[in-house]
């Protein structure tokens, strides 16, 4: 293990946390390091050792040598919203929204959908828990569906996912619990379309699954929540996928309870290397990560760590067709730049709309077409485009694109071809 863990200030929505640790401290593990300023959750030491250093963004802990198992219990003493709030629960499908507040709301009968969808190509982490501990997560599900005051469960997972569907199987013994098998399309795991393909309901763009009288909550989250209620656990690990251009091949790797602050560079060398040059290190999965360093940490919504092949390079004019569901402007850009390219245009997809400040689409993974945005982007000069559409908005992409002659580039491109993916283009439906 690594002597030095920088445990980020900021991992949710929200403020950063108010440190309550100094330098010289010794703390052990589960230790309760900082709290909310506002919005937040509690943070916990994912190790034992001595404080280094405290800033405004982070606390350093020089880890022992030696790492126990043990921990420091939860107080516990409240219900099963206030156990989850004092474990530092946030959403772990990468949202981060605290947990605690999601499973505040009185359903009343409604239903609680455990996002097992595993919604970007290349992650497995989600259905590798699935798989091997299923009994975890349906003990989180139904502590949940007890604190929101809800009738029924139901675990959405894509039918390609045999595997983790027979282990679930094999395991529900409650009648109010199911599963629903999704499509493999992205973004089929976005709440809004889970909702949509789950209970029949498409909610508002600036509405909340509540208002379906449901609650979506990814898998891991509940896995936490058992943790938190059953063994009186603090969140101090995450579940990682480590995958791309790496010297061990293409395949994923799958780290499980992995330490919060562990940097990118130690699980990149436990899978193995890099193998030379590189184009980006990418936290998070391929259609909505972030370019990373590789002496980034990983947080409680950190879910994938992707090493690229080398971008490649085009000199023609670039266009931008933004999408709600994928990468935002500013990230196209970089992208744009890290290829040497010149944007000349930029649009938004078509159902792209603006709630307080942030795109959302009217209609996750449904698109109507784009063939108005294309000649929008051709008319203002782009001899070729960047896009970051869904799986189906691409799809109405490629029929516009072609028969104009503009060359496409998906924003996951660099991603896929790492591991040998296929490229987000046409649906297989419609070839």
């Amino acid at each position: 293990m690594e002597k030095i863990y920088r445990i980020p200030l900021k991992q949710h929505i929200g403020a950063s946390d108010i440190p309550l640790v100094k330098a010289g401290e010794i703390i052990e593990r589960g230790a309760l390091i900082a709290a909310p300023n506002g919005l937040g959750a509690n943070i916990h030491a994912s190790v034992s050792g001595r404080v280094l250093e405290v800033t405004d963004k982070e606390v350093v802990i020089e880890a022992d040598e030696q790492q126990s198992e043990t921990y420091r219990p939860l107080e516990a003493n409240g219900g099963i919203v206030d156990i989850i709030k004092e474990a530092g629960i946030v959403g772990m499908g990468g949202a981060g929204f605290p947990t605690h507040v999601k499973m505040s709301t009185d359903l009343q009968g409604g239903v609680v959908i455990a996002n097992g969808v595993e919604c970007e190509p290349i992650l497995g982490h989600n259905i590798k828990q699935l798989i091997e501990n299923p009994g975890l997560i349906y003990t989180g599900l139904k502590y949940a569906m007890r604190a929101v005051n809800a009738s029924r469960g139901i675990f959405a997972i894509k039918s390609k996912n045999t595997q983790a569907i027979q282990a679930l199987k094999a395991i529900i013994t409650d009648e109010r619990i199911s599963i629903v098998e999704l499509a493999d399309i992205y973004p089929m795991g976005e709440e809004r379309a889970i909702v949509r393909e789950v209970l029949g309901q498409l909610i508002g763009p600036s509405e909340l699954p509540s208002v379906a009288k449901a609650v979506v909550s990814n898998v891991e989250t509940l896995a936490r929540i058992a943790e938190a209620v059953d063994l009186k656990k603090p969140v101090m690990t995450k579940n990682i996928t480590v995958a791309g251009h790496l010297k061990t091949g293409r395949d994923a790797h799958i780290f499980m309870d992995v330490p919060i602050g562990t940097s990118i560079r130690t699980l990149i060398e436990a899978a193995g290397g890099i193998d030379g040059n590189y184009g980006e290190i990418i936290l998070g999965g391929p259609f909505t990560g972030q370019s990373a360093s590789i002496d980034g940490v990983i947080t409680k919504t950190s879910g994938g760590i992707l090493v690229t092949i080398p971008l490649p390079q085009e000199k023609r004019k670039m266009g931008l067709l933004v999408c709600a569901c994928g990468a935002t402007e500013t990230r196209l850009r970089e992208l744009a730049g890290k290829m040497g390219s010149e944007v000349v245009a930029v649009e938004a997809c078509k159902q792209v709309v603006d709630v307080r400040g942030t795109m959302k689409c009217e209609n996750p993974g449904n698109c109507p077409g784009q063939a108005e945005k294309i000649l929008k982007l051709k008319k203002a000069g782009a001899e070729v485009l960047l896009v970051s559409n869904c799986s189906d908005c691409t799809n109405t992409v490629m029929g516009v694109a072609p028969k104009l002659r503009i060359p496409i580039y998906h924003h996951t491109d660099h991603v896929l071809r790492s591991v040998n993916h296929r490229l987000i283009r046409r649906l297989k439906s419609a070839n």
